[in-house]
């Protein structure tokens, strides 16, 4: 890719919280070329595997892979937070720092023999990523790989997700 994407990323300091310097993509989100750089490295990357499912996490990997299920021709399908799907659900929880979280995914949402592709817009921590690899694995499907906008090396995330393929476009 010849486009610097780490020029469409703002820093915030002390955001949410003091100490706390947040990766701010809404630069990239207004400039169609830097979106389209995103969504043409994911659809190569893509290209390279045998995928034929779009998962995307909540709620700025919905941004992402929403726009690259319709560039592949091939279904999106959405991994929520707890209580935010309306039919029947599969659903993992996982630990937090303080307490627990789940992530769902539609019962009809994936098949066994399905293919996917989960995206994201950051990798932190790993928590909510690997809860929603394991929820697809759960369900029979095969995560060919992980897609990310940022990688934040530092914070240890790619440990929690070993078993998979991690594609990740900009690291901090």
């Amino acid at each position: 890719m010849d486009l610097d994407l780490k020029q469409f990323i703002r820093d915030i300091p002390d955001f949410p919280a003091p100490g706390i310097l947040f990766r701010d993509i809404t630069p990239l989100l207004q400039s169609p070329v830097a979106m389209g750089a995103v969504i043409d490295a994911f659809a190569l990357h893509c290209q390279e595997r045998d995928i034929n499912t779009v998962v995307a996490v909540e709620a700025r990997g919905f941004l992402f892979g929403a726009p690259l299920a319709h560039r592949l021709g091939i279904p999106f399908v959405p991994v929520r937070k707890q209580g935010k799907l309306p039919f029947e659900t599969h659903r993992v929880e996982y630990a937090l720092e303080y307490g627990s979280d789940a992530v769902e995914i539609h019962k009809d949402g994936v098949a066994d023999d399905d293919r996917v592709i989960v995206v994201d817009d950051l990798l932190a921590t790993g928590g909510t990523l690997a809860a929603a690899c394991k929820l697809l694995k759960n369900t029979g499907a095969t995560v060919e790989s992980v897609a990310l906008v940022i990688e934040l090396s530092d914070l240890g995330g790619r440990e929690k997700l070993l078993d998979y393929d991690i594609f990740s476009l900009i690291h901090y």
